[in-house]
């Protein structure tokens, strides 16, 4: 099976809302990120990965960084708009030529803020597409439903 036969796969989609601003949801996200990221199960080096990088321009990598000081490149930001949001590639654990699009957008909503989370590009996995997909589907609703979720709310509670 080649990269043309896969089917479409729709992208995966989160959304939720966080009580905080936009630039803190915004910042919670890129430049806290490794203070909420769960690396021991969503990392490349697992026990051995220490932290993760969101460098904040476009052509900025995403990485982790291990014990050892070996980096894990996850991806490439490929669009910078703070506080409204950011693209990338990734690809955490494959190749650049494997890379799937990750989008977040942070939209003003009452006295919170909006955050949609778009996952696509599965085409690119070829036959591993449809397992990876599922995979990040459930991730997903972990890391950006849970663990953003209450990093958001515990920074925002600190003032």
């Amino acid at each position: 099976m080649n990269t043309r036969t896969i089917p479409n796969l729709e992208p995966v989609l989160k959304s939720l809302h966080v009580q905080c601003s936009r630039p803190l949801a915004f910042e919670v996200f890129t430049a806290r990120i490794h203070e909420w990221w769960p690396l021991d199960t969503h990392s490349v080096g697992q026990t051995a990965a220490r932290s993760v990088v969101l460098e904040p321009a476009e052509g900025g990598r995403l990485y982790e960084r291990c014990d050892d000081g070996t980096e894990h490149l996850w991806g490439t930001v490929t669009h910078w708009d703070p506080p409204c949001g950011f693209d990338c590639t990734w690809h955490p654990g494959r190749a650049p030529e494997q890379a799937t699009r990750l989008k977040l957008r942070f939209d003003t909503e009452g006295r919170g803020t909006h955050v949609t989370l778009e996952h696509d590009g599965w085409e690119a996995l070829g036959e591993q597409a449809e397992e990876t997909r599922a995979g990040y589907d459930t991730g997903w609703e972990n890391v950006f439903g849970a663990q953003y979720r209450d990093a958001a709310a515990t920074m925002a509670a600190a003032g």
